[in-house]
């Protein structure tokens, strides 16, 4: 028996080149739309690689958002599908699982020439640290699988996101399905093409998920958030204010820090 978990996020997507395909202020509702059918394309290809390298079980995550991008009926009907809120749990269902991958993921704010580069909020957080180190979302959610003895073995995405993906997690799989040249600009290749290696790279991660380990995490966990402007944080001991934008967290795990009433 082999479990994958697959956690899908949307700006890393296939055929995604910028937010106006991901955020509906920007007024693009049939953008809007392609991007689900996208997601829906590249987590089905997804599904179709882990079954192939011997997966028994997949679950899939909607992660962006609210979590309602892609519905019951667009997606692979051998995966069960999690979508909507998960209160306090990063990775509902995990437990047992072989291996996570991060499909459709970007890179963390700040960097240069990434598709959608943020961190966790596009708005209102600037940079994040964990424990210490400049960390985006792939770091974090590495650590919380972490925290339930999972590794991530494959992360699709831009060519800087494979990069984050490399410097944080040695050895996974990597799966590049655009090169980005702006926040709102990249080169892609047919989507024929990205999904035919989606499928590739997950049946390889998923036939060598036994060699791969959880990312290393020391607790107790620090984290250090930067916001993009000045705002009142809660009156709580537990937050640590180092100037007018930056907080900082100490618990006794990513989730937990993730999770605290930011």
């Amino acid at each position: 028996m082999k479990k994958i978990y697959i956690m899908v996020d949307l700006e890393g997507i296939s055929g995604i080149s910028g937010s106006s395909y991901c955020n509906a202020s920007q007024n693009r509702p049939d953008l809007i739309a392609e991007a689900r059918t996208l997601m829906a394309g590249d987590i089905n290809a997804c599904v179709e690689g882990c079954v192939r390298g011997g997966a028994t079980e997949v679950i899939v995550k909607d992660c962006h958002g609210g979590g309602f991008n892609v519905t019951r009926a667009m997606v692979d009907p051998r995966a069960d599908l999690i979508d909507g809120d998960t209160p306090g749990e990063r990775f509902a269902d995990i437990e047992g699982s072989a291996g996570l991958i991060l499909l459709g993921y970007h890179a963390r704010g700040g960097t240069e020439g990434a598709v959608c580069e943020h961190t966790m909020s596009s708005t209102s957080w600037q940079h994040v640290y964990l424990n210490g180190r400049e960390a985006g979302e792939i770091a974090i959610d590495a650590s919380i699988a972490a925290e339930h003895g999972v590794p991530v073995i494959m992360v699709s995405g831009d060519d800087k996101t494979c990069l984050e993906a490399s410097e944080w997690l040695p050895g996974v799989v990597t799966c590049q399905v655009k090169k980005g040249f702006s926040r709102n600009g990249a080169r892609m290749p047919s989507l024929e093409k990205s999904r035919a290696l989606i499928r590739e790279k997950s049946c390889f991660a998923v036939e060598h998920a036994s060699e791969m380990r959880p990312m290393a995490i020391s607790t107790p966990v620090s984290l250090k958030v930067e916001l993009v402007s000045r705002c009142r944080m809660p009156d709580n001991p537990a937050y640590r204010r180092l100037d007018g934008r930056t907080w900082e967290l100490t618990a006794e795990s990513v989730e937990r820090a993730l999770f605290f009433n930011w």
